[in-house]
């Protein structure tokens, strides 16, 4: 099956108002540009984001929330450190006004909900959270003398990620740093969209240093390489 697309707008084409939208990366390593940047094109609505933080490192993720297409976002570190930049951020602002709504995870929390999505888990336990403000609501259990919380799977919609290398039946290698929890997207999203700076020949690709199995991915985008700046925030 040849899942290569002819370009990023044709890739998101059936992305819906209200859709559950992850995004791969860690800081700037990794994280899907060219897709996020169309998705503000396409000027899609109340979406909720699922990404590790908005504005440092993939600044590109704030013309989402300047443009109001963002209702939700589900983070494990949303803003910046600095009390100053995160006073003039623009998610932070938003979020303060209750313009949109905000949950927070530790980051082990965050990636096995997502893991636990591609794996059809629908929830597990954790003593992440256990004894604080976390705990309200949630399901506890001991074990072995521990208290635990349960955690629900975070599926989502779409998936986008980067990768460095991929195929037309969707086999992905990501490099270094950027593989982060683009895996874990890739297998928690129910149309996993992978852009890949470079696209290869079925076969290509060596099957013992595959990252993302072709099972989890439903379209392949070229992108090239992406131009790296600077942050401002």
């Amino acid at each position: 099956m040849d899942k290569l697309y002819p370009d990023i707008d044709a890739a998101i084409e059936d992305v819906f108002d209200g859709a559950v939208i992850a995004f791969g990366s860690f800081f700037s390593a990794g994280r899907p540009l060219e897709l996020t940047k169309a998705l503000a094109r396409k000027g899609v609505k109340n979406l909720t984001v699922v990404v590790q933080q908005l504005g440092t490192g993939n600044e590109e993720m704030l013309e989402l929330i300047i443009k109001g297409q963002v209702k939700k976002a589900i983070c494990s570190y949303p803003f910046p450190r600095s009390a100053s930049k995160g006073a003039e951020h623009a998610f932070e602002q938003a979020v303060r006004k209750g313009h949109i709504e905000l949950e927070v995870y530790p980051i082990g929390t965050f990636v096995e909900k997502l893991r636990c999505a591609g794996a059809g888990i629908p929830a597990f336990y954790t003593p992440t959270g256990a004894g604080t403000v976390v705990a309200e609501g949630k399901e506890a259990r001991v074990f072995n003398g521990v208290e635990n919380l349960m955690e629900t799977a975070l599926p989502v919609d779409f998936a986008f990620v980067h990768a460095w290398k991929g195929d037309a039946e969707g086999n992905l290698v990501y490099r270094f740093t950027a593989q982060n929890y683009n895996n874990a997207m890739a297998m928690a999203g129910r149309v996993t969209i992978a852009e890949v700076e470079t696209a290869v020949n079925v076969g290509q690709l060596d099957p013992n240093f595959i990252h993302t199995p072709g099972i989890f991915v439903k379209r392949v985008v070229e992108t090239g390489r992406p131009e790296l700046y600077e942050t401002t925030v």
